[in-house]
């Protein structure tokens, strides 16, 4: 499923797919379980600990993880006690209820099932098959491992960690209840470990007697305490110091998982693109860590990009390389603000006056067609709110992708459907590329393609979900929109045409 959502931009940058050639079936032993809607919820019963690969078979990812998932299986069901892997065609009719019941948007996904299926965790680890065992084997293990000695404290932490260490004088009351509920809820993302020793860790004060969290860290301070062990605050406290102060988004795969993390972050994200082998690209990241560090504590992240490696966020926000370097902010309600082309004495004055409200909000946005005289009418960022919001219009919106195939099927039916209502001025239907123009995600929830609205005359905003066909849309139209004094039935208006029964669900996003 294609995504619009913010989160989708890591993945352009960082997911690696390992490939691998099916070798002839043979008659071996097939170690993954293959379930179904029959076999499904007796089999998550049974295991307290159980991978399930969410599958469709044309898939092309699934095709080629399935060798590695398979070898991942044989080995892991050699373990003691064996951990089983499962798949289930989450694309076959009938298992389609499972799959609407664990929220599966997209093929492959991997979900760990703990306690009979009562706790559900996403799979985030690797896909090629000894990344998937040693992540499995970690995550079928506790939550937070115990460090005993400073060899099993340098196993555990390592050089190049973010390690979250709970330092306790006694392994139970409520500090450390409230670690281990922490530690699990954020298992599959963090690592944790706890111990009654401080003077076993490699870094910070040896003589603390806890209750005190430790995050070990490669970067910044290397270390940073919290005694805090309210929960929200001891999660809050893990994420945001996994963070560089500055993250850096380039080639070397050793920053990736902060990128990942960083573009997971609630915080309003402030990014710098610049090309790194520029001559001034030194004293612009020098300064922008200035201004990072003297706003620490304002729900702020940064981050510093390569404009080389940075492509595809360019792409995500309508930005061209001439513009760089540049800063640009996203706020958690998706608001953007731009500085192109900023120079160094620029930086410290820019995000003050962002920080003050002088900044005024940047839109992506194609241009405002000169002509617009098609049935369906091109809406842009910049005219959606002329065309939609202020038009006084009943208007059928499609938010959609130039590259999908759902979109390219239905584009001449709503052509159809558009020219139904030609004679009625108070109808529009058009459509909006929603990978090239931003979208207000407070009144649109567009997260996959098409998405359809219907904002009536009165202001009334409602998703459409009902079949696509042309008789549907106009009926859908006809319901939704507010009737005008004095106007006939729908039957009367269009006494020619009728609704046809109930069609096949509709198409899948």
């Amino acid at each position: 499923m294609a995504s619009n959502g913010f989160a989708m931009l890591p993945i352009l940058v960082l997911a690696l797919f390992a490939s691998s050639i099916r070798s002839e079936e043979t008659e071996t032993k097939e170690f993954v379980l293959t379930l179904d809607h029959s076999n499904f919820t007796d089999t998550i019963n049974k295991h307290d600990f159980i991978v399930v690969e969410f599958y469709a078979p044309w898939c092309g990812h699934c095709k080629s993880l399935a060798p590695e998932y398979e070898k991942a299986a044989a080995e892991l069901s050699s373990q003691s006690p064996p951990i089983f892997l499962a798949k289930i065609d989450a694309s076959e009719e009938s298992n389609k209820g499972i799959a609407n019941e664990y929220k599966i948007q997209g093929f492959p996904t991997i979900k760990i099932l703990r306690k009979g299926g009562k706790s559900v965790q996403d799979y985030n680890g690797p896909r090629e098959a000894a990344g998937i065992v040693t992540y499995v084997k970690k995550q079928s293990g506790p939550a937070s491992a115990e460090i005993k000695s400073a060899d099993g404290a340098a196993e555990v932490i390592g050089e190049k960690s973010v390690v979250a260490v709970g330092v306790f004088p006694k392994l139970s009351g409520e500090e450390f209840d409230s670690f281990m509920a922490v530690a699990e809820k954020l298992r599959a993302d963090y690592d944790f470990a706890h111990t009654l020793d401080a003077k076993l860790l490699p870094r910070g004060d040896s003589s603390v007697a806890g209750p005190v969290v430790r995050l070990f860290k490669p970067f910044d301070e290397l270390f940073v305490d919290s005694k805090d062990f309210n929960g929200e605050a001891l999660e809050k406290f893990v994420k945001e110091s996994s963070i560089p102060l500055v993250t850096v988004f380039d080639k070397d795969p050793s920053n990736h998982p902060y990128v990942s993390k960083f573009f997971d972050s609630p915080a309003t994200k402030v990014m710098m693109f610049v090309n790194f082998t520029g001559e001034t690209a030194e004293s612009l990241k020098s300064k922008f860590r200035e201004v990072a560090t003297s706003s620490k504590g304002q729900d702020l992240a940064f981050l510093v990009g390569d404009a080389e490696s940075s492509q595809g966020a360019l792409q995500y926000f309508g930005l061209e390389e001439s513009q760089v370097p540049l800063i640009i902010i996203q706020t958690s309600d998706s608001k953007k603000y731009l500085k192109a082309n900023v120079v160094v004495d620029q930086i410290e004055s820019w995000m003050k006056d962002f920080k003050d409200g002088k900044v005024a909000a940047h839109k992506k946005s194609q241009p405002i067609p000169a002509e617009n005289n098609e049935p369906v009418k091109v809406v842009v960022a910049e005219s959606l709110d002329d065309m939609v919001f202020n038009s006084g219009k009943n208007v059928l919106i499609e938010f959609y992708a130039p590259w999908c195939g759902h979109c390219q099927k239905l584009a001449p039916i709503l052509d159809e459907v558009a020219l139904a209502f030609q004679n009625d001025p108070s109808v529009i239907v058009a459509k909006l590329d929603a990978t090239a123009n931003d979208i207000p995600s407070d009144t649109f929830d567009v997260k996959g393609f098409p998405t359809i609205y219907f904002r009536s005359a009165d202001g009334k905003v409602v998703v459409y979900e009902g079949s696509r066909t042309k008789e549907d849309f106009i009926s859908f139209i006809e319901k939704n929109k507010p009737a005008s004094h004095g106007e006939e039935s729908s039957t009367t208006i269009r006494s020619g045409e009728h609704k046809t029964e109930e069609s096949a669900a509709k198409d899948e996003l």
